[in-house]
């Protein structure tokens, strides 16, 4: 079966799928960099799987010393994570994936669920306050789907979209982190040039960017409607509000969403 992964982040990828059964024995990752490490970290705190039943291969051991340290399986072999796990991340940059899949492809069989992560998804996407998005492909079944997404959910917020919506994904989520990050910056900088000390005002920005995604995520409204209800006739943040609209923020954030997507869609025909 196929389908899509996009995430962090994160937050993008793409498999191929078939599942032998509920109980899940052996999850595999082909590739051992900063995703497929946020990703069994993920499933091992949650206890979707035990450490010692996820096995992680990569050509060095310089990233394979971090799962060895969750108490993670390794390998140097590709084909050894196909024959011992039927749920394998294909974890590995877009560029390498042709090769991997013709070293592999001799030993994938119907019973196996290959989840290729799509490249530029960041680690932050994949912690407490991640999102995912995942897309089935003409193979992937609704089990598959729900399997998937169950265990997904163990590294964060986790969707099924349309394909055609995942590189969108990467732009708004994956890439979102960073854009995020310089937004809180450039709000606690405000703050430091008006006198605020450095560290009070990076953690009061950060500490405001938080509550807000939280009521907007609680109470289901559109920001917009939260921002009407803060923003009192004739008082400070109106002004602000102001200023924003003149510096052009609004056409900046939404230019680097469609930016970072188009770029998205570039790798993924790579």
């Amino acid at each position: 079966m196929d389908e899509q992964v996009g995430g962090p982040g994160a937050g993008g990828g793409k498999m191929a799928a078939a599942v032998a059964g509920p109980e899940l024995r052996c999850v595999g990752f082909v590739g051992a960099g900063r995703m497929a490490e946020a990703i069994a970290q993920g499933l091992i705190r949650a206890g979707k799987v035990e450490a010692q039943h996820v096995l992680a291969s990569a050509p060095s051991d310089r990233n394979l010393c971090h799962f060895r340290a969750l108490g993670c399986r390794t390998t140097h072999s590709n084909q050894e994570v196909l024959h011992s796990c039927s749920l394998v991340f294909l974890a590995i940059k877009p560029h390498v994936l042709p090769t991997v899949l013709a070293e592999v492809a001799p030993v994938v069989t119907s019973e196996h669920t290959l989840v290729s992560v799509v490249a530029g998804v960041s680690l932050s996407t994949l912690e407490e306050e991640g999102a995912m998005v995942m897309a089935r492909g003409r193979h992937a079944g609704r089990s598959d789907a729900e399997l998937l997404q169950t265990l997904l959910e163990a590294c964060g917020q986790c969707e099924e979209v349309p394909e055609a919506q995942v590189d969108i994904h990467t732009g708004l989520s994956g890439s979102g982190v960073a854009f995020v990050c310089t937004f809180s910056e450039a709000l606690a900088e405000g703050a430091i040039k008006m006198g605020m000390p450095s560290g009070l005002a990076h953690r009061i920005a950060a500490q405001t960017l938080l509550g807000t995604a939280k009521m907007l995520l609680q109470k289901g409204q559109h920001p917009a409607q939260l921002r009407t209800d803060v923003c009192t006739p004739g008082g400070t943040t109106i002004y602000g509000l102001h200023a924003l609209e003149q510096g052009g923020l609004r056409a900046a954030a939404m230019s680097a969403v469609e930016a970072a997507t188009c770029r998205a869609k570039e790798l993924s025909r790579k």
